[in-house]
């Protein structure tokens, strides 16, 4: 049951490639696939059912819906420079991750830490404000939000490469 709630996350990031940014249709998307992404571990955990596959489903369905909403924002809005930059750094870091979980544990691993939940709490508000919040209001929250993420980003490495924390 969890894995077809996040199954819907995947569904409804893939139709938001053929919706207008900001349109009632990209906002019920979104909103739905946000409702999927804290639902499914909801689920997992009540029924039981966690699993390893979940977790990897989980953190594909998170890529998926995350990286087509940024390419949906970001050709819908004029991003300065200093966020693309940003964005760029912390993918990054990220990628280094991923390959660091790998050479050293031999998986790829993903950590579900209390900053990248908070970071994602972030990254989910951002594309309801940018259409209903002035322009530099929304900076400032993307600042905070690439902030938030560099530091996520950096400890997930450093437990990564300590063994913390892994799941």
């Amino acid at each position: 049951m969890a894995n077809a709630i996040t199954g819907i996350r995947i569904v409804c990031a893939l139709s938001l490639i053929f919706c207008p940014a900001f349109s009632i249709l990209f906002y019920a998307l979104y909103l739905l696939g946000g409702l999927s992404d804290v639902l499914d571990g909801a689920v997992a955990r009540k029924l039981g059912k966690e699993t390893e596959l979940g977790a990897r489903l989980d953190t594909i369905a998170d890529i998926v819906f995350t990286g087509i909403v940024i390419v949906k924002v970001v050709l819908a809005v004029h991003i300065p420079t200093w966020i693309i930059l940003g964005i760029i750094l912390i993918a990054s870091i990220k990628c280094i991750n991923l390959i660091s979980g790998f050479v050293i544990h031999r998986r790829f691993i993903s950590e579900h830490t209390v900053m990248n939940k908070i970071c994602g709490g972030l990254l989910f508000v951002i594309p309801l404000c940018i259409a209903h919040f002035p322009w530099n209001m929304v900076e400032i929250l993307i600042g905070l939000t690439c902030v938030v993420a560099a530091i996520a980003a950096i400890q997930e490495g450093h437990y990564i490469r300590t063994g913390k924390e892994i799941s």
